[in-house]
Formats: C-alpha cells, structure tokens, sequence
C-alpha cells in the first residue's frame, strides 16, 4: 500500500486532497511541501519561513502506543516554529476524535478557540467544520495563527483547485474567521497517557 493509499483510507473523503493535486504540490511546492514517509507512518507537512503546517500526519495501528507519533512532533518542533493543525471537534460517538485531540493537548498544542474554520468539501458539497490547534515555542498570538492559517489555505489548500477538481474553493474570507471578542473558556480538554493516535485532520 503506498503513501496515498494509506492515507485516502483513514482519512475521511472531505478532509482529502486528491492524489494529483498532493503530487502537484510536492512537485511544483517542493521548496515548501514535504513527504516525511516511514514504513509506519505518513507526515505531510508544510514549512514556510515563520510557520509549519501539518497537512496529513498517520500512524499505523502497528506501530501506535510506541511514541512514534511523539517523536514525529518532536521533529517539527525542533525546527523552532509555530506548528499548526486542522482537527476534527470532538465527537463522543466517535472515539477516536477524543483520543486525537488528548494526543495533541499532551503535545503541548492550544485550541484557538477565536478562529472559524468551516469549509465546503467540493467532494460531498458538505460543509466541513474544523478546530485550529497551535503549538508555539514562543506566546504567538492567534491573530497570527489566523493570517498564517490564510497563508496556507491560499497556497496549499486551494492550489490550482479550479485545475484540479473543475471548480473552485470558497475565497479564505468566507472559510476562516477571526472573533476578536473574548469567548468563554471550553472545557479541559483531558489527558490520557496512554493514548497515541495521532490522526491529524486534513484540508478537505
């Protein structure tokens, strides 16, 4: 099974870029695209000078409960930059949304819970809802988040989407929003160390 196959079969049809257009973007986005692929896993990331953005990141049943996935974040993190993810919300029918959000907060990673992020999926016409999750060596704000989320939808989410799938994404302006007001805080999210499933959500 290769690197696509893997993937296009744990990550739902809406959060899934289609094989050409991730092929495109290593191609044609090497400098900033990557493909971090083992026999256990699947990283797709993005990194630009002042950010990285985890596409796509899976790890095999086989291999989950060894600290692999902890030791691909620590990867990204030693490269000194804001890390930034989609993720899906909670859904307590659906365990494994709860174990992949307990993953990240034990990696140190933040809701940032004043950005919107509701996507049409071009695949199902569905409207997608995601959770931005940030982990910052230093205290980044979220409005940076937020233009660095905008950054990454234009350049990667979006590219030559009209090419690709025959027509196009809504406009950044109309998918991520910024609420400047101060939300009521959420529920702790809950620790479990023992759980390491680290599905990462992706764009479609």
């Amino acid at each position: 099974m290769n690197w696509y196959e893997k993937l296009n079969q744990y990550f739902p049809i809406e959060e899934m870029k289609s094989k050409e257009h991730m092929e495109l973007l290593l191609d044609e986005k090497s400098d900033i695209y990557h493909k971090d692929e083992g026999k256990h896993h699947v990283l797709m990331y993005v990194e630009l000078p002042d950010f990285v953005f985890i596409d796509y990141l899976f790890v095999s049943k086989d291999a989950r409960g060894q600290g692999l996935g902890h030791k691909l974040i620590e990867k990204l993190k030693a490269k000194g930059k804001p890390i930034i993810l989609e993720v899906e919300p909670v859904d307590y029918e659906d365990t494994d949304t709860e174990k992949r959000l307990r993953f990240y907060t034990r990696e140190g990673f933040e809701h940032a819970s004043s950005i919107g992020y509701r996507r049409r999926s071009l695949a199902t016409n569905e409207v997608n809802e995601m959770e931005i999750l940030f982990w910052s060596p230093t205290e980044e704000s979220e409005e940076t988040i937020y233009e660095n989320m905008k950054k990454t939808y234009n350049e990667i989410h979006t590219y030559k989407d009209s090419e690709l799938y025959g027509k196009s994404y809504q406009p950044a302006s109309e998918v991520l929003t910024l609420d400047t007001e101060p939300a009521a805080p959420k529920p702790e999210m809950v620790k479990n160390e023992s759980s390491d499933t680290p599905r990462e959500s992706a764009s479609e």
